[in-house]
Formats: structure tokens, C-alpha cells, sequence
């Protein structure tokens, strides 16, 4: 028996309802979050697990177009309602407007409120890939929310290269794609070097102890605060930023003093689930039109290697929204900002609108 278990996000209305105060008079609709849960669930791996838990948040009403959010790696659903995100998106007469469409945004496998190791099998939880994750979303969709179709699928980073697998893995399902921050090629060079360095340095501290902490490893903290720093924030925006070596110090200090949310196994399982992506070798199979964003600066899929480039031939209708470097951009991190690309997105909905 598989359970959907929805009720009002109070928190999350009430920024919408700032949202809403920001860019119209005319209210939002209201923000529901819930659980679904699949009874049983098979990995890639073959292991299985029972009562799988995906959390989700939507907003507006399910009798309209359904618009799928894929969020980035580690971060939960709910950073769609962020201002710079949703509040240039979703409000009345934005390009994905939330009285027109019913939005959806699920935590993934091991992120946020659905189920991760740290729920309490720590490193007995399956290994998870981008394609578990997928499948997952695509089930939470299907079967809990009963939607059989996607007028779009916008995602961030990890949601930009989940965004590419559902286009070929299920080519009618949607009219439109919006991968962001990600390119389909194979998980490689930096991009992926980082990343095992990260995971590295938390496996290798003593103090994880193969898993079985008592207190987060220190680690953890550290690696966090460099990867970050080396992966994504702009190098022409952390130059105005820190512009001298004080100024870097209260950078690097403020990072090094947060407070730390996360958990080490978390943190291993989310950043090792991108090892074996590469969507490369299915782009012909996507039918729907697809809006590429990625800015010049980005840390993690810098454009200058020409891979993007020689992506966008395998694809049917697609075309490549570059954002320009600046002061303003974020590196990998200037997709969470959909100024710099709301007019863009509004044109792209209005023309696949008309071909559909």
C-alpha cells in the first residue's frame, strides 16, 4: 500500500507570500509539502529497500501543466523558493508562473527529508546513483502525485544532469527541457576530481571511523568550505569580493566558523552518486526541445573545452544560453539566480507552447 502524506508548508507559505508581496499584489498560490513512500524499492545494484521516503513540495494547483525542479547536489527541494529563484520565477506573470502551473520539487535519494543514511543504516544504506534517483522521481511523479506528463523539466547542477536523463530515458514524457549547470558528458576531469578528493578527505580522517562516528568528523567542515571555494563562486566575483588577503581571510573565517548542518556519510553518499553519469551516449534519443544554461564562469563544466558545444549536436531543437562572466555571476553558482536568465526562460516557454 503505498502511502501520500501531504499537508501545508507554513514556513514555506509565508515566504511565498513575501514572494508574492515582491513582484504583485495578487496572492500566491499556497506551498504544500508531503511524503510519499514506495514500499519497496531496487537500486541499480540490485539491493533493495523498503519504505523508501521521498519528500516533495509543490505549489499551485494539480489541474494544471506540471513543471518538475531537480535540485543540485546536496541541496534539498525547497531551494526553489528561494528569492533569487522563485521569486523571479514563479510569481504572477513570471515565466513559470505558479498560478499556471503546478510545480513540483522533490528531495533526492539521501538529501534533506527522504531517506539517506543517516536515517540510521549510516554505510549499510544502498549505494545510490543518479539513475536511483531518477527512477524515484520519475515513480514519486507517476505514482504518488498520479502525473502522466511534464510540460517542463528545469534542473540546477545534479538536477541539470538528471534533467538530461529524463529526457532520454522517457522522450514523450515532457514538452520541454531546462538542464542547467551541467553538461551530459561523462564525469570527469576537475568536476570529478574535485569530488573524489572531497569524499576522500572525510573518508580518510580517523575520526569517521568507516562510518560509525559518534561526532561529525572535522573534516568534514574543512573539505566543505574548500570544495566550495574551488568549485564555484566566480573568479571575477571573489575578486570584488576579496580583493586583498583580510578580505579573503573573513571569507575563508566565516565559512570555517558556520555552523555545520550536514553529516559525513550524507556528504560521502551524495558527492560518490555522480561517479558513473554520463548522458552522453543517449542525447539523439531526447525529443523535446531543450534550453541549455551554463555561464561562462563556471568552475565545474567550463565551456572553453568545447564539450557542450559538440553535445548540442546530437540534439534535435536545442539551443545554448552562455551567461557572460561578471562581478554579478557565480560561477557554477549563477544558475540559483534566475535573473540572469528569466527572459530567456519566459520565450522558451512560449515557444514550445505553441509547438506542442
Amino acid at each position: 500500500m503505498r502511502r501520500l502524506i501531504s499537508h501545508p508548508a507554513i514556513g514555506l507559505l509565508f515566504s511565498l507570500a513575501l514572494l508574492g508581496s515582491a513582484v504583485s499584489a495578487a496572492p500566491s498560490p499556497a506551498a504544500t509539502e508531503g511524503d510519499w513512500v514506495a514500499p519497496q524499492f531496487t537500486f541499480h545494484t540490485g539491493e533493495k529497500l523498503a519504505n523508501l521516503k521521498l519528500h516533495y513540495i509543490t505549489l499551485g494547483n494539480p489541474k494544471n501543466p506540471a513543471i518538475l525542479f531537480l535540485h543540485g547536489t546536496y541541496r534539498p527541494g525547497s531551494d526553489m523558493l528561494s528569492k533569487d529563484f522563485g521569486g523571479e520565477l514563479f510569481g504572477p506573470g513570471q515565466p513559470l508562473d505558479a498560478s499556471k502551473y503546478y510545480i513540483i520539487s522533490t528531495d533526492g535519494i539521501g538529501v534533506g527529508q527522504s531517506s539517506k543514511p543517516s536515517d540510521g543504516l549510516r554505510t549499510r544504506f544502498p549505494a545510490y546513483n543518479y539513475d536511483d534517483m531518477v527512477q524515484a522521481q520519475y515513480r514519486l511523479v507517476t505514482e504518488g502525485l498520479g502525473i502522466k506528463h511534464l510540460r517542463l523539466i528545469i534542473g540546477n547542477s545534479m538536477g541539470g544532469m538528471q534533467t538530461w536523463m529524463w529526457g532520454q530515458t522517457w522522450p514523450q514524457m515532457m514538452d520541454a527541457l531546462v538542464p542547467m549547470a551541467s553538461q551530459p558528458t561523462e564525469m570527469s576531469s576537475r568536476n570529478w576530481m574535485m569530488r573524489r578528493l572531497l569524499v576522500e578527505s572525510i573518508k580518510q580522517d580517523p575520526a569517521w571511523n568507516n562510518g560509525n562516528y559518534s561526532t561529525q568528523p572535522p573534516s568534514l567542515r574543512l573539505a566543505n568550505a574548500m570544495f566550495s571555494v574551488a568549485t564555484s563562486g566566480g573568479t571575477l566575483a571573489y575578486q570584488a569580493a576579496a580583493p586583498t588577503r583580510a578580505q579573503a581571510d573573513k571569507l575563508v573565517d566565516e565559512r570555517l566558523s558556520a555552523a555545520q548542518t550536514g553529516d559525513a556519510n550524507d556528504f560521502i553518499y551524495q558527492w560518490q552518486s555522480s561517479a558513473d553519469f554520463n548522458a552522453a551516449p543517449g542525447l539523439k534519443k531526447i525529443q523535446a526541445p531543450v534550453l541549455v544554461i551554463i555561464s561562462a564562469d563556471d568552475e565545474r563544466n567550463p565551456p572553453e573545452t568545447g564539450l557542450m558545444e559538440a553535445s548540442m549536436k546530437e540534439l534535435k531543437h536545442a539551443r545554448l544560453l552562455l551567461i557572460p562572466a561578471s562581478n554579478d555571476t557565480r560561477g557554477h553558482g549563477t544558475t540559483s539566480m534566475a535573473k540572469f536568465y528569466s527572459t530567456e526562460l519566459a520565450q522558451f516557454m512560449r515557444e514550445t507552447e505553441k509547438a506542442k
